[in-house]
């Protein structure tokens, strides 16, 4: 598996999402331990000890395949590239790259901010600052998915801490204010309540960005398509059945792949070799 070369954000705007999630979480995660469990559980008992466990499982695999994403190279390998015979039917799904100036795989698409083709292109990723493609699909689905989860185990714990047991300083109209217009934050309350308000705040977006993003990219993932099939309306011409589709993005180990980004799981695909399910081989648009 390759490594790139130089895995950190180049735009302003990758670096600020990138920060987000890098520096945010682990002070958020931090805060979590400290203050909110220890209101709830006993420190050293076991359901202090099993909600510090499960919490360090969802931060491992937020982290871990988020850094799986922004690590592992997918672009396309021009040593690697070996085009079929020019008489075949399946060089007709190759093209040629203007940017690259070669021949490009099929389902594989240039990404300027990246500067190289990217074998089965999905998209460009704001909060790792890469293209998400073939070989790193897998972490980032894995990524989105406990994200959701760990924003959904905070939000019970954060909206019963500060809701019920601290409901006499935050359920007023001054903390809806503060939660609709988060500016307010600057210019008044206590510098520790707009702390909490702060971090709820971000639990709130955090699970609605797991919910918008899951709600995009599972159906995708299930035709065996990508983000530019259903942005473009195009027809899928790799669809395969939903067990063979999952199997190209989390690999031969599935059941378990999505367990821990260290789990190894081969693709059954190399991501240059496509065989289209249907006879159509209707030219595709540029992205």
């Amino acid at each position: 598996m390759k490594i790139r070369s130089n895995p950190l954000p180049r735009r302003l705007a990758d670096v600020l999402c990138f920060l987000l999630i890098g520096v945010f979480l682990p002070i958020v995660f931090i805060f979590e331990i400290v203050v909110v469990l220890p209101a709830f559980h006993e420190p050293g008992g076991f359901f202090h000890t099993f909600t510090f466990l499960m919490a360090m499982f969802l931060v491992f695999n937020i982290k871990g395949n988020m850094i799986a994403c922004m690590m592992i190279d997918t672009s396309v390998d021009v040593k690697q590239v070996e085009p079929p015979p020019e008489q075949s039917a399946e060089r007709l799904e190759w093209r040629e790259c203007t940017e690259c100036n070669r021949l490009a795989p099929p389902r594989s698409w240039h990404c300027k901010i990246c500067g190289a083709c990217i074998l089965k292109r999905d998209h460009h990723c704001l909060y790792t600052g890469c293209c998400i493609g073939h070989r790193n699909h897998r972490f980032f689905m894995g990524f989105i998915f406990y994200l959701f989860l760990g924003s959904v185990y905070a939000l019970v714990y954060n909206s019963i801490y500060m809701w019920i047991i601290h409901g006499s300083i935050y359920c007023n109209w001054l903390t809806l204010l503060k939660l609709t217009c988060p500016m307010l934050l600057l210019v008044t309350g206590g510098f520790w309540t707009n702390i909490y308000l702060l971090f709820y705040s971000l639990n709130v977006l955090a699970l609605a960005y797991g919910v918008l993003l899951l709600g995009y990219h599972v159906p995708i993932v299930l035709r065996g398509g990508v983000s530019a099939d259903r942005t473009k309306q195009r027809k899928l011409k790799y669809k395969r059945g939903v067990r063979k589709n999952l199997r190209s993005v989390f690999g031969v180990r599935m059941h378990i792949a999505w367990l821990s980004p260290l789990i190894r799981s081969d693709l059954p695909d190399d991501g240059y070799h496509w065989k289209a399910t249907n006879s159509t081989t209707a030219k595709e648009s540029k992205d």
